[in-house]
């Protein structure tokens, strides 16, 4: 399920922006969660990295919509952010907190459709190089290249990344098959490496970075040297 934020003031273009999204899910075979915000300040209080798309208003009453996008880029650097206006001189400040596109008011739904087809292409691409990690009843967007290890505890699983752990309920049998492909192997029954982060071999040990050094078990060891030789060499990364 795609989640969208629609933050507009006005009742009517918000009522607007629903009916395109929901007749692009009909057309299109999509599903998307909408939310709805009057005003740029209540998008950003309490604002979580919940959201896939963000349409936002520019101009507001109380927060604008560029400030909105800074505040939000604070805390959320992957969000997609359209912007909808009727004041196309304003759009190109977007570029200043990545915003993908505008669509100018009033919203015509081909125009419309178009920017949620580049958002979901964009969305789905990306989505290969994240995990999505159930942690303490929320949903943590985790970026696969910045994961160390992955370290199997009883009957949970810790995410070590380079901003620190993650703890989450799950197999390492199936974390290791939904990052196949992606520069991960086993080292032992316990861990899953990411090759990209080994900083060395010593006997028995794969060194790590964060200074963490990792058993790699006899019958393992061949190809984990065999992987990371690949890996290094170009043929795995």
């Amino acid at each position: 399920m795609i989640r969208i934020g629609i933050v507009e003031d006005d009742a009517a273009s918000a009522r607007l922006l629903v009916e395109h999204l929901r007749r692009y899910e009909r057309e299109h075979d999509e599903d998307f969660a909408v939310s709805l915000f009057e005003d740029g300040s209540t998008v950003v209080a309490g604002y979580r990295p919940d959201y896939d798309i963000l349409l936002l208003d520019i101009q507001m009453a109380e927060m604008d919509g560029f400030t909105a996008a800074e505040k939000i880029r604070e805390v959320d650097s992957d969000v997609i952010i359209v912007f909808i206006t009727n004041m196309a001189q304003y759009a190109i400040r977007g570029y200043e907190v990545d915003a993908l596109s505008y669509v100018l008011k009033p919203v015509p739904y081909f125009a419309f459709s178009q920017e949620i087809k580049r958002s979901l292409q964009r969305i789905r691409r990306r989505s290969a190089d994240y995990l999505m990690l159930s942690v303490d009843g929320a949903l943590v967007r985790v970026d696969t290249a910045q994961i160390v290890y992955i370290e199997s505890v009883k009957h949970r699983l810790v995410v070590h990344t380079t901003d620190g752990p993650h703890s989450t309920v799950g197999a390492l049998k199936a974390m290791e098959a939904q990052l196949e492909g992606k520069s991960f192997f086993r080292s032992n029954s316990c861990y899953l490496v990411n090759l990209r982060h080994v900083t060395g071999v010593k006997q028995s040990t794969c060194q790590m970075v964060g200074g963490h050094d990792l058993t790699i078990s006899r019958p393992r060891k061949r190809a984990f040297l065999d992987a990371l030789t690949d890996y290094v060499g170009g043929r795995g990364a």
